[in-house]
């Protein structure tokens, strides 16, 4: 499938995704057609968060954990076969135990060395624009400056009622 770079008009810009979203929400309390919103995240950047230092006793930890997992899905699998379930928890623990330490263990080895640290990845953008059809653009543009200036005073607008909901 090909990705389409997102289209509209900027009718707002937020330094989080949080923000954005309570624009978007603010418009949907307010019965504006959202369908026509996209939340874009602009000046996207890799960060990774360094989370340890990795050595072999962690690896293995790591391995052993994983693999006693995998093995006791596979000790449900055995055992649901008819086989004893003492049998089959040990038989599936043991092998999900020698499974995940080689699995952890050999890419480990390969770095020689060059990667001894865990991470975690994740994409950020820099800001969080919101684009609207052009149609109605004007208008949630205005809704949203309403609601940023209001929530910058330290109150949200009340929601407000449809021409249905006041009858």
């Amino acid at each position: 499938m090909e990705r389409k770079r997102p289209e509209g008009w900027p009718v707002g810009s937020f330094d989080s995704y949080a923000q954005a979203q309570a624009a978007v929400d603010m418009l949907s309390d307010n019965n504006f057609p959202v369908e026509e919103l996209t939340i874009v995240g602009v000046d996207l950047m890799e960060v990774e968060k360094v989370t340890g230092r990795l050595t072999w006793a962690k690896v293995i930890i790591r391995g052993v954990l994983s693999g006693a997992w995998l093995g006791v899905f596979f000790a449900i699998l055995l055992g649901a076969t008819g086989a004893n379930w003492g049998n089959a928890l040990a038989i599936g623990i043991g092998l999900g135990i020698i499974c995940g330490v080689v699995m952890v263990t050999v890419p480990y080895a390969m770095q020689g060395g060059r990667r001894d640290f865990s991470s975690e990845t994740q994409i950020v953008a820099g800001r969080y624009d919101v684009l609207c059809n052009p149609q109605k653009a004007r208008e949630a543009r205005d809704r949203i400056a309403t609601f940023t200036q209001e929530t910058a005073r330290g109150f949200a607008p009340a929601r407000q009622q449809s021409p249905q909901e006041q009858n």
